[in-house]
């Protein structure tokens, strides 16, 4: 029997502004006979990437739902997913990463998942460095360590921006944290499509005997807890805790296995792939689907359950249990008492059998995040250059990654706006055609007073 043919897949990653987009778009370019799906992700609110990404027959699909690193089993899962319907217009796929992204769970996705596995193979790893800014960025930021140590090919970008000797050093260092990439250097990502595509590179016991915790995943959920129900009617009360909403699922688990939480995790990680039914309280909860619990209300909160005949259940949840005070009890008519002792002296709750915490390896620096801006109209070119020279003059070392378009009156074209620390570009772009003119751009950096950008900004509007 013939074997299957598996769609080959390339991880493309670096750090903010290495030029992963120059690559992607070289690679869409060139004739190389490939038809190409692009799934690119986002860090921050407004999708900016897919519009910087040229205009080609290449599918191209976009996740902006939060670091990919964070969510990208269940997200990617679902849009691989999704590709499959499409079989027959792509024979690769190109998975481009956010540049605060770890890529080792983009590559777990590939080994864990049964269905992604049967039909996708991981080709290869490809890192971009920005050669001028690494040093910098290894000393602070472990995603760009893990994004050197997880590459087959390292490209070492934007080689006209140092010296010689400084380049030597730094590949020397680069070296020294992994020995068996291939390494090229370049200007502006011109390097053979032949270097980055068809590798065959991806040597999972390679990886494995680097990180013997590569295949132990990150899951999208925080915490289960496992319950032995009897047919009834049952609420799921939660206190006010850190975020207004919490994605949930509850499934059905084998009394015999119900300890055994691993053997469920992965079933779980694919409802929590699906898209979210929203609930508000009071509303009652569907077993086997990824709901999202709206908390916006103040005070304790109650979602309804239903179990038609005895069984054991597993929660899964987003958050801890703790962060929000979870509890199961079953539903009695208490009415009276609650309006004269308050809900928590009468819910005593339901314990769970067995409990288990899924800790996550991986934490963004919390003094890294996103601004995106999103405003109607033309920009006036003198006011947005003073601001943007004043702005990276003082606080450059801090942004990271600038990026986006500007319409300016009477230019036909959008301008392409692109930034690394206080370095950028303002290059025009693709025509806006019947488009509305909008500007949009996102800032990527630490600690970055958000209300002062904005009102910056606006005061660079013609």
């Amino acid at each position: 029997m013939k074997e299957k043919q598996k769609v080959p897949v390339t991880i493309l990653t670096g750090y903010l502004g290495a030029g992963k987009t120059t690559l992607l778009n070289k690679i869409l370019k060139e004739e190389h006979g490939k038809k190409i799906a692009v799934i690119e992700n986002e860090y921050g609110e407004v999708g900016i990437d897919q519009g910087l990404v040229i205009n080609a027959d290449e599918e191209v699909f976009e996740m902006s739902n939060g670091c990919i690193c964070c969510t990208v089993r269940g997200d990617l899962i679902r849009v691989l997913s999704n590709l499959m319907k499409r079989r027959d217009k792509f024979d690769y796929v190109l998975v481009e990463t956010t540049g605060l992204a770890d890529p080792g769970p983009v590559a777990q996705t590939f080994f864990m998942d049964d269905e992604v596995r049967d039909e996708f193979t991981l080709d290869g790893i490809v890192t971009l460095v920005d050669s001028a800014h690494i040093n910098q960025q290894l000393e602070h930021s472990s995603e760009s360590s893990e994004q050197v140590a997880f590459a087959d090919v390292l490209i070492l970008n934007k080689t006209d921006l140092v010296s010689d000797n400084e380049i030597n050093i730094l590949e020397s260092r680069l070296r020294d944290m992994n020995k068996m990439a291939r390494i090229l250097r370049t200007n502006k990502a011109e390097v053979d499509v032949e270097d980055v595509l068809n590798l065959s590179a991806f040597d999972l016991q390679q990886t494995l005997d680097r990180r013997p915790t590569f295949l132990e995943p990150e899951y999208p959920f925080e915490w289960t807890g496992v319950y032995e129900l009897k047919k009834g009617d049952y609420r799921l009360y939660l206190d006010d805790g850190p975020d207004p909403t919490m994605l949930i699922t509850l499934i059905e688990l084998d009394s015999q296995n119900a300890k055994k939480l691993e053997s469920y995790a992965e079933d779980c990680v694919r409802i929590f792939s699906k898209e979210a039914i929203e609930l508000m309280p009071g509303e009652k909860i569907k077993m086997n689907e990824a709901i999202e619990l709206q908390l916006q209300a103040e005070g304790q909160k109650f979602f309804d359950l239903h179990i038609t005949t005895t069984t054991t259940i597993g929660l899964f949840t987003q958050h801890t249990a703790e962060e929000f005070n979870v509890i199961i009890d079953e539903y009695k008519n208490h009415d009276d008492q609650l309006k004269e002792e308050g809900f928590n002296k009468i819910i005593q709750g339901i314990d769970a059998i067995t409990e288990r915490t899924w800790v996550a390896e991986h934490e963004h620096d919390d003094e890294v995040g996103s601004i995106a801006i999103e405003s109607l109209g033309n920009i006036d070119p003198d006011k947005l250059n003073s601001w943007i020279t004043k702005l990276l003059r003082e606080k450059g070392v801090d942004i990271f990654r600038t990026k986006g378009f500007i319409s300016y009156d009477e230019e036909p074209r959008r301008i392409v706006f692109q930034g690394v620390h206080m370095l950028f570009t303002a290059e025009p772009g693709s025509e806006w055609g019947e488009e509305p003119r909008k500007n949009q751009l996102v800032f990527i950096g630490r600690n970055l007073d958000e209300y002062a950008i904005r009102a910056d900004f606006q005061k660079c509007l013609a």
